[in-house]
Formats: structure tokens, C-alpha cells, sequence
């Protein structure tokens, strides 16, 4: 295997240290959460006898074909979607439903406080589950985080991360020099774009970086209200300073995409997936880690409380788990696999992007979102809506 593809499994590595996820830990955390693991197929040997019908609540670009109807295929469980683009609007319906309407949805990992104090989920009977399929850092991931009264709540789909995203035809940018500070550069003035609530972290994270903020890379937020205010007040102040650099707030996929592709966007502070979805393509768009860290997240799995198929949850869980299903997952959305053995499955296109994202040390500046109390999630978005209306 050549150093390039060595690039993918090393990052994982990355991910394990930076949660300080190890082998021990994660026996410990597994074996309170009552997990009895287990190899084998991932579908029953008659895939006809589990027919059936599965609804999820799902991200829009978690999920390309052929991964739904290649399940459906195999298993006759016929899947009924239903998409969002952000967590709050995957929050606000389980709220207005109590949890009911669906059978899975996808929290990401950093909600958990979050989900924990709206009440609508219910604890994974992991015996039902192959986790041992998974990479023990994505696995532990979401053990460390969403285990409580002793049972699980959550576990891995895929990971990814946010940076620095631009039109390689009209912007020349050197991993060297590139920062989240680069935004605010005169020359992108009026072409930037990125979500309100991101740029704020992005430039806090650049202010870390130069000495500007005496916090431990932003991590001081999450303490309490007081000590958010005081940093977000001056970050605010900034961002609304350089309001006239923004040519849109993205807010899902999709939009991103067309804010490089229709809309004169020349660079932003994007997901990996949109961005290098459209390298995949052979668009001149490209996507790289600054030197302050892309913020990496994990999206999983949660049963609702409302549940109503749940041998079928089970069963499209298990699909996902497997390295197959788990590449082509990470193929076609442009981000990155939880299941043992799927990077190696990669299209040589997909490694190569991640390669060319994550150039030199940018794996091990990798800055992890951390669980976000309720209150902190009701802050941001008061700032958030400050910065827009601006």
C-alpha cells in the first residue's frame, strides 16, 4: 500500500488519541452498556423474512446510492426517509412528534446533552448489534459520550470534519499559510460563505491560534454562560465588522455546492462532503485544513421513543456496519468510514482527496466538537441570529 493510502487509516488514529480512546476504555464502556458483540452476516441468511418497512430521520447527503436500495433489495424492508440539514431541524421534529414518526434518527455526536434532556430516545439492546465491526475509536466515540443509566444510545455512521473550501481556479492557497483568518482577507471580500454559527468558532479558533483569545482552543466556552458571553461579545464584534465579506450563509449540502458553483462564492468554511463531492466530479472546487485544525465531528444512530420497527432498525444498522457498506458510504458523500477494514475499500479518488485535505501534520490538529450542554446550544444560535441580522 502506498504512503497516500496510508493517509486514511492514520487519521483515524488521530481521531482515537485526540478522545484519548483506547482499547481499555473502550472494553470498560462497552461492557457497562451491556455489549455482547458479535461477527457474522449482516443480513439473516433469507433476507425475505425480515420485510418490513424502516422510516428515518436522516442527514440529506449521508445516504447515497446505491446504500438504500441496495438494502432494500437484499432485505424487502422498504425505507422511508425523511431528510434535514442541520441538527436543530432534526431536533425540532422529534420535539413536535415527542419522538414518534420515526424509527431511527441521526444525532450527531456533540448533541448528546442535548438529546438526553428532550427524551425522545430510547437505549440500544446492543446484544442486537455487530459493534465489533467498528473501528474501536469511532465505536468508543459514541460510547464515551451517550451512555448513561448504563445503556447506549447512539452509534457511528460516519465522521467528517469543517475548514476551508475555495475555487481553485480563482484562489491560490497554501496549506502553509492557511488559516480561518484567511476569510477576512480584503481579496475575498463579498465571496465568502459559511453558517453563521461556524464562522463564529472559526475565527475564535484563529484568535487561539495567534494569541488573541487566553483560552485552550475555544475549549473555554463550554464551562459556563459567563465565560461564552465574554468570548463570543468580541467575537461577535468582529464578525459583524466583516459582514460585508459574506455572500451567503450556507445551510445544507446542497446550497453550499451552489454557492461555489452559481452564486460567486470564491471560498468558505464548509463540510469536507459538499466540497470534495464536487472534486470528485472534476469541478475546480478543493478542500484543506488550516493550521488552527478542521473541527471534526461524528454522526450516528439513535432508536426514538416512538419506535415502532425496531428488528428492522436493527437490521439496516448492521448493513451500515459492514466495510462495504461503510466505503460506499464514505464514497459517495465525501466523508469518512466508521467499519473496520473500509478504508481499504476507498476508491483511490476518495483517497486521494482525503490525502490532499489533510496534507503534512493536518491529521493531528484535528479539533474535536465537544458535547454541548443545552445552554451553550441556545447561546450560539442567540449569537448566530446577531451575526446574521447584522
Amino acid at each position: 500500500m502506498t504512503k497516500k493510502r496510508d493517509s486514511v487509516p492514520s487519521a483515524l488514529t488521530t481521531y482515537r488519541a485526540a478522545h484519548a480512546f483506547t482499547r481499555r476504555t473502550l472494553l470498560k464502556s462497552t461492557v457497562a452498556a451491556g455489549t455482547v458483540a458479535a461477527l457474522g452476516p449482516w443480513f439473516v441468511q433469507d433476507a425475505r423474512s425480515s420485510s418490513g418497512t424502516l422510516s428515518i430521520l436522516h442527514w440529506d447527503d449521508e445516504l447515497p446510492d446505491p446504500v438504500i436500495p441496495d438494502f432494500e433489495k437484499k432485505t424487502g424492508i422498504k425505507i422511508n426517509k425523511t431528510p434535514f440539514s442541520q441538527n436543530e431541524e432534526q431536533i425540532n421534529k422529534l420535539q413536535a412528534t415527542a419522538g414518534t414518526g420515526f424509527d431511527l434518527c441521526q444525532p450527531t455526536r456533540d448533541r448528546a446533552p442535548q438529546f438526553k434532556d428532550i427524551g425522545v430516545l430510547r437505549p440500544f439492546d446492543t446484544n442486537k448489534l455487530k459493534l465489533d465491526n467498528l473501528l474501536p475509536a469511532m465505536l468508543e466515540g459514541s460510547t464515551s459520550v451517550w451512555t448513561w443509566d448504563s445503556k447506549l444510545y447512539h452509534v457511528p455512521h460516519c465522521w467528517g470534519s469543517e475548514a476551508i473550501a475555495w475555487r481553485t481556479d480563482q484562489a491560490k492557497l497554501d496549506y502553509k499559510t492557511l488559516s480561518y483568518g484567511t476569510l477576512w482577507d480584503d481579496e475575498f471580500k463579498g465571496k465568502v460563505q459559511g453558517r453563521p454559527h461556524s464562522l463564529l468558532l472559526g475565527i475564535g479558533l484563529w484568535w487561539d491560534r495567534i494569541g488573541k483569545l487566553p483560552s485552550n482552543r475555544m475549549m473555554d466556552a463550554f464551562k459556563d454562560e459567563a465565560t461564552m458571553k465574554k468570548i463570543y461579545d468580541e467575537i461577535l464584534k468582529f464578525a459583524v465588522s466583516k459582514k460585508p465579506w459574506i455572500k451567503q450563509f450556507w445551510d445544507s449540502a446542497d446550497n453550499t455546492k451552489s454557492g461555489f458553483m452559481e452564486n460567486g462564492v470564491v471560498i468558505g468554511q464548509t463540510w469536507d462532503g459538499p466540497a470534495l463531492s464536487l472534486k470528485k466530479q472534476g469541478r475546480p472546487v478543493s478542500y484543506m485544513a488550516p493550521q488552527e485544525g478542521a473541527i471534526a465531528w461524528l454522526d450516528g444512530w439513535a432508536l426514538t421513543t416512538g419506535a415502532k420497527n425496531v428488528a428492522q432498525a436493527y437490521e439496516w444498522i448492521n448493513y451500515l456496519h459492514t466495510a462495504e457498506v461503510s466505503a460506499k458510504v464514505a464514497d459517495g458523500s465525501g466523508y469518512n468510514p466508521v467499519a473496520k477494514g473500509a478504508d481499504v475499500l476507498l476508491s483511490d479518488v476518495a483517497k486521494k482527496n482525503f490525502t490532499e485535505a489533510f496534507p503534512d501534520d493536518a491529521t493531528t490538529k484535528l479539533w474535536h466538537r465537544p458535547p454541548e450542554p443545552s445552554w451553550f446550544a441556545e447561546l450560539r444560535t442567540q449569537y448566530a441570529e446577531k451575526f446574521k441580522a447584522a
